[in-house]
């Protein structure tokens, strides 16, 4: 009997494509799309562009769903995407940290929302369009996670939430292909979805301005961010912000300050509402904390190994010590200094291409 798995599809090219993949590798396949939030709860209904949680985008993969006779779901997760992600997202900013709402809608919406509705309705896996891969080391006796194979579109950074319990239930089939392959797959397969435009940003702010996004909040409870001061590097002040949660580390544009040399913003310290800029220089360092260590590939290691560390989505892996602490927390101490290393932002382990292991940074 086929294997039954509910495949995540969000209305852009990969997800559909990746449950086209896996039916035609032989696996029952149903789709669920996760309605996560409406733009007008924050202004956004102007917006709107087509992404995911859209009727537009619904309707194009109840279109695909209904010519390849595949079940369609659409779940509502809002109340608690709103609860996890949104409120936490704000908070992050307030607390003058950047965060990375994706990396707690994969832990706590797709790989554990739904895969509980998953199990519920007899599905034996979920899957997803993310770019990367899963498989089962028999010598370690644990699940692993890899890089996708297209190094322009991996997203295993994204998923180092993930338990062994989750991989042991996931299927990721992009992993082992490029961008371009998926596109030619999509097309060959005729779906609405093939020609969708790619997006990086954030699903929920339709129009990619978290400015606006995080006033229109404040608003709508009564409140408001306060300005505060600018100072140097000496403890001198040197002009005035619109409120911390408009600036983030390595930030130079929008400081309005004449100055002779570039400025950059180098620390955010929300309680006492004061941003410290500095030159470009002195955004670099060797040295950072990582709490809320979750070992994926690994168990926890108990003592400094040396691995590969990515801070951001988009920064090239770095050399590096990891010394575990307590209560999985880590010090990394990196061989070259690394620029503009942000709190709130997620640390990732990686032996070549294995997820070891990942956290936010405290610094």
């Amino acid at each position: 009997m086929a294997k039954k798995v509910l495949v995540a599809v969000s209305g852009g090219v990969d997800s559909s494509t990746a449950m086209m993949l896996l039916r035609e590798e032989g696996y029952e396949v149903a789709a669920a799309h996760m309605k996560l939030w409406d733009y007008g709860r924050v202004g956004g209904d102007s917006h709107k562009d087509g992404r995911c949680c859209s009727l537009e985008s619904i309707n194009d993969l109840r279109s695909i769903c209904n010519r390849h006779s595949i079940p369609f779901y659409v779940l509502d997760f809002s109340s608690r995407f709103e609860e996890i992600v949104i409120k936490n997202f704000v908070d992050e900013y307030k607390a003058g940290r950047t965060p990375n709402p994706c990396i707690l809608c994969n832990t706590h919406l797709k790989w554990s929302l739904l895969l509980k509705k998953a199990l519920e309705i007899g599905c034996d896996y979920i899957a997803t369009g993310h770019y990367a891969t899963v498989d089962y080391d028999k010598n370690k006796i644990r699940y692993v996670l890899h890089k996708g194979l297209d190094d322009t579109r991996d997203q295993s950074y994204a998923l180092w939430g993930l338990t062994q319990e989750a991989l042991s239930k996931s299927l990721l089939p992009l992993g082992k292909y490029k961008k371009s392959e998926i596109r030619n797959r999509a097309r060959n397969w005729n779906l609405k979805t093939a020609e969708t435009k790619e997006s990086r940003e954030l699903c929920f702010i339709a129009d990619d301005d978290y400015h606006r996004f995080l006033t229109e909040w404040e608003q709508q409870r009564g409140k408001a961010f306060r300005r505060g001061t600018i100072v140097n590097t000496d403890g001198n002040v040197i002009g005035e912000h619109r409120g911390t949660v408009f600036y983030t580390i390595g930030q130079r544009k929008g400081l309005g300050i004449a100055h002779p040399t570039p400025l950059y913003v180098l620390d955010i310290d929300a309680r006492s509402n004061r941003i410290t800029v500095g030159s470009d220089s002195d955004l670099y360092t060797d040295k950072m904390n990582v709490t809320d260590i979750n070992w994926v590939s690994i168990d926890n290691p108990g003592k400094k190994f040396r691995a590969d560390v990515k801070i951001r989505y988009l920064h090239s892996p770095s050399p590096a010590i990891v010394v575990p602490g307590k209560s999985n927390n880590a010090e990394i101490i990196f061989d070259f200094p690394q620029r503009a290393i942000t709190p709130g932002q997620s640390a990732v382990f990686y032996e070549n291409d294995v997820v070891l292991g990942g956290g936010f940074i405290s610094f």
